[in-house]
């Protein structure tokens, strides 16, 4: 059931507070109207009081006064201002002390009607833009106990505020966006937009339009203008993804925008301006690109004003079960299944895993393991084959018994047969050369599930 919304009518004379109460009751909402300032505050403490008509003049403590108490408070409701001589000199100054609207009396009973439903309206906006704000930032958080991650995250909270442009270093897989997302959430350009432009990913001859937009006709197959990534991010923050695969030609391009905040999109002659925040990471080791002629140095210069350095997972091993265990309860609540959680001993094996594909592998891994495991608990036979064949190359092999590492391969081949012929049992058993009903006991020793 909605609840309703709950205004409150605040003026010293009475027959303004019963006619209001009156009107604004027979539209569907909750009212109380009240005679002072002090009582107003005292009413609207609660948070739950989404608009306030509030008189400027009033015994005691006048509206402006209150306005800005109100404003000052968690949940601060939309206030619109009533006067009965007011000035324009007065209607600026509630503005600017944030009163959604300025009424004069007397007052037109449909413009309250109108007024009061805006209003309630952008508040419950405004409430949902800051709930998802928060869910942004906890999405985006940089989770990890070990020493390198805590340094991490105290460099994001120094750095956030400022302009200066971030380098970020760091193997594939490590999370190096999931930083530059944390640094453009914590900044002061959070309201505007994080563009992203994987460089590697776009072919040679279409990254100057994708960064810089083009006019129609400007190329065979631009039937449309198009707007860059450069324009996109005007006011918010821009991150070039692996950087040190641009080419020598769009590096130029590049610089100039960096240092100048200018460009023309590609086909035109017009120039446009932006105000933009560049972050960018990298794969590769530019000095060495520097020296083999592969990254310009200018560029490298400007770009690298704060390097920011991601660990790989292997170095950070303390982490590895933080991180697991929040992708557990990520993944499992995003299927709607009961949280998993790992043993010891599987927890041992991903401890002496030594992670290549580094946090991107783990969350690929244990979302992996909440689709296809069919128990809560995650046990070391769950796991797949190519986790038990890292660990196997590290002095200490993780199979305490043949059993233990036979049962793991096992498990692994029987679930690839059964992709492989869509869980069609009769198929994948003739493939395995089982009866079917050896499969199913096999199937159900080892702890696989079909799928619903």
């Amino acid at each position: 059931m909605t609840t309703r919304p709950q205004l409150l009518v605040v003026d010293d004379e009475p027959g303004i507070r019963e006619s209001l109460s009156s009107i604004l009751k027979d539209e569907g909402y909750d009212v109380e109207s009240v005679g002072s300032a002090e009582e107003a505050l005292e009413r609207a403490s609660s948070g739950e009081v989404e608009v306030i008509l509030l008189d400027v003049w009033l015994p005691g403590m006048d509206g402006l006064e209150a306005l800005s108490r109100l404003q000052a408070s968690q949940r601060p409701p939309a206030v619109i201002m009533i006067s009965g001589h007011g000035t324009i000199e007065t209607a600026v100054r509630a503005t600017k002390l944030g009163a959604f609207d300025f009424i004069e009396k007397p007052l037109s009973l449909e413009k309250i009607i109108v007024l009061v439903r805006n209003a309630i309206q952008q508040r419950r906006l405004q409430e949902e833009n800051q709930l998802l704000r928060s869910e942004l930032g906890y999405r985006y958080q940089v989770i990890g106990e070990s020493v390198p991650m805590k340094a991490l995250r105290q460099q994001i909270a120094v750095t956030a505020p400022t302009n200066g442009r971030v380098l970020i270093y760091g193997e594939s897989g490590t999370g190096k966006e999931l930083v530059a997302r944390a640094l453009h959430a914590a900044s002061l350009r959070s309201k505007g937009l994080f563009v992203e432009v994987n460089c590697a990913a776009i072919p040679e001859e279409l990254i100057e339009s994708e960064l810089f937009g083009h006019v129609k006709g400007s190329f065979a197959g631009a039937g449309e203008d198009k707007i860059g990534k450069f324009k996109k991010a005007d006011g918010g923050t821009l991150f070039l993804d692996e950087v040190g695969d641009m080419s020598l030609r769009t590096q130029s391009k590049v610089l100039r925008v960096l240092e100048e905040q200018r460009f023309e999109p590609v086909g035109s002659s017009q120039t446009l301006t932006v105000d933009v925040r560049v972050l960018a990471a990298t794969n590769k080791n530019l000095e060495q690109e520097i020296t083999r002629g592969a990254f310009r140095q200018d560029l490298f210069y400007r770009l690298n004003v704060i390097p920011f350095f991601v660990p790989p997972l292997r170095d950070r091993k303390e982490d590895i079960l933080i991180l697991a265990k929040h992708f557990l309860n990520e993944f499992s609540a995003a299927y709607g299944k009961k949280t998993r959680e790992l043993t010891d001993p599987a927890m041992e094996i991903l401890l002496r895993h030594p992670w290549p594909g580094n946090v991107r592998e783990l969350r690929n891994l244990v979302e992996r393991l909440v689709i296809i495991c069919p128990q809560a608990r995650i046990e070391p036979h769950h796991l797949p084959p190519e986790i038990f064949r890292g660990v196997a190359e590290s002095p200490q092999h993780p199979y305490s018994t043949l059993h233990e590492a036979r049962s793991a391969y096992e498990r692994e081949f029987i679930l690839r047969k059964l992709q492989e012929n869509r869980w069609n049992m009769t198929q994948t058993a003739t493939a395995l050369g089982l009866e079917r009903s050896h499969l199913y006991r096999k199937m159900k020793s080892l702890g696989i599930a079909a799928p619903d």
